[in-house]
């Protein structure tokens, strides 16, 4: 549910505001998001500093305990109940090949990519959500030969290689520039990537202003 509009009573003093905000992100959010967040927070509160710091893993302890003040992702049943969660984007699975890739010539088919050489995209193991399940689900399986931990990473792989990444569409739309992006030829799960802080912040009035901010620039 969208939060209610700020007050007068509730605005905060933006020209005289120095805070440094933590925000834990996915790979791929701040090269992508990162610049019009900055250049936003710059215009209307000076003072204020961003800090990005990488997400390996959806432990809700860094917002629970205060270390981290705003954190993106995809909202599942282990994260944390108590946090407070709203969608910033919808964003689904697509392909990504360097210029002037063979398998770019023509339509790719689902043999075609699967006859290709992947890069998977996991923190913790082989599997890359929501790609392998889906095809396991087919009964098939593509040839990932080898791993990294954030989307940025396997783009910058498929760049400069033969290698074919799949990864989410809106929030790798800069990464991707210059390069051939492709459906994924086969059926994957739509999936809202949403804004997650503790309910402590609530009421703080900068935090409020800082997510609409952050809210504002994803849906821009």
């Amino acid at each position: 549910e969208a939060e209610a509009a700020l007050g007068p009573a509730d605005e905060p003093d933006l020209a005289r505001l120095e805070r440094t905000f933590t925000l834990r992100t996915s790979e791929g959010f701040v090269e992508n998001f990162g610049p019009a967040l900055i250049a936003r927070v710059g215009a209307e509160a000076p003072a204020v500093r961003l800090r990005f710091v990488q997400k390996p893993d959806k432990e809700a302890a860094p917002l629970r305990e205060g270390d981290v003040d705003l954190e993106t992702g995809v909202v599942e049943p282990t994260t944390g109940p108590e946090l407070r969660a709203q969608a910033l984007f919808r964003d689904r699975m697509v392909g990504v090949l360097r210029e002037g890739h063979p398998l770019a010539r023509g339509t790719i088919t689902r043999s075609r990519y699967l006859r290709g050489r992947h890069i998977g995209v996991s923190r913790s193991g082989t599997a890359q959500w929501p790609v392998d399940p889906a095809l396991e689900a087919m009964g098939l399986q593509r040839r990932v030969v080898t791993v990294v931990t954030g989307f940025a990473a396997a783009v910058g792989l498929a760049r400069g290689s033969d290698l074919i990444a799949s990864v989410p569409e809106r929030h790798t739309a800069n990464l991707r520039e210059g390069m051939h992006t492709f459906p994924l030829p086969f059926a994957t799960p739509e999936f809202a990537v949403s804004l997650l802080w503790h309910p402590r912040m609530d009421a703080d009035p900068a935090h409020r202003w800082l997510r609409a901010v952050v809210r504002e620039v994803c849906a821009a």
